[in-house]
């Protein structure tokens, strides 16, 4: 899914996509090629497998000492909750069902609903915080290679452990990137009290080319979410389980 955003992204960089790009015009992409219900059920199947993985570490904890600290388990949790919800908008689209709203949409709807309520706008501007803060920290994270405390890198021959130390700083700190700019969407959007300033995926990654870089710090950030969908892919190979 990264690696597609990612490519639907550079498309979009270059004025030679309209698809969006997030999970939506991700699915629309898979489901167009001539293989795309095999691939849509493939997905189906991937997101219950990540689902079901999440919530076992959340029962008994992940591999080391901290993976049985409440603080862990908790957010393995969440994790399973978000695989499930996007596991159960992939199989609506392959039973025909219809495809997921898009991200922008989804966070617009999002942001008026509680913008509805006594203190939303305080609580929409929390939320966008703690994006912010969240991004911050998964491109530290990154930065600081702290992935891969959770690889065999002793499986790996010496080339290929440096490709995907690369694969996993760039990638993470790219994926980090979009997550600080959803999350100062949100911010603004609550200081202006105006919910259609909060942007999902798409239109976070659609901002950066309007930026004094130009098309390019777009290119740069998508770049960035194809290599951490590719890391994704070794992480799978090597994770420590």
């Amino acid at each position: 899914m990264y690696v597609i955003i990612g490519w639907i992204a550079v498309q979009i960089a270059f004025g030679h996509s309209s698809r969006q790009a997030d999970r939506t015009g991700a699915l629309h992409a898979i489901g167009a090629t001539p293989v795309g219900g095999v691939l849509l059920w493939l997905l189906v199947i991937g997101f219950a497998g990540m689902t079901l993985w999440r919530l076992a570490e959340a029962i008994y904890g992940s591999p080391g000492s901290a993976g049985h600290k409440p603080g862990s388990r908790l957010a393995a949790l969440c994790r399973a909750v978000v695989y499930a919800v996007i596991g159960y908008g992939v199989l609506k689209y392959a039973l025909g069902a219809g495809a997921p709203q898009s991200s922008d949409k989804q966070s617009v709807d999002l942001t008026a609903t509680l913008m509805s309520h006594p203190g939303g706008r305080l609580l929409v501007a929390v939320i966008g915080l703690a994006l912010v803060a969240g991004g911050v920290y998964l491109a530290y994270e990154a930065w600081r290679e702290k992935f891969r405390r959770d690889l065999e890198l002793g499986r790996m021959r010496a080339r290929t452990r440096r490709a995907v130390e690369w694969l996993g700083k760039v990638g993470g700190m790219a994926r980090g990137a979009v997550f600080v700019t959803a999350g100062i969407f949100l911010v603004v959007a609550a200081a202006e009290a105006r919910p259609q300033q909060a942007k999902g995926v798409d239109s976070s990654l659609r901002v950066l080319a309007s930026t004094p870089l130009g098309p390019w710090l777009l290119v740069l950030v998508a770049a960035g979410l194809i290599m951490f969908g590719v890391f994704s892919c070794c992480e799978a190979r090597w994770i420590r389980l």
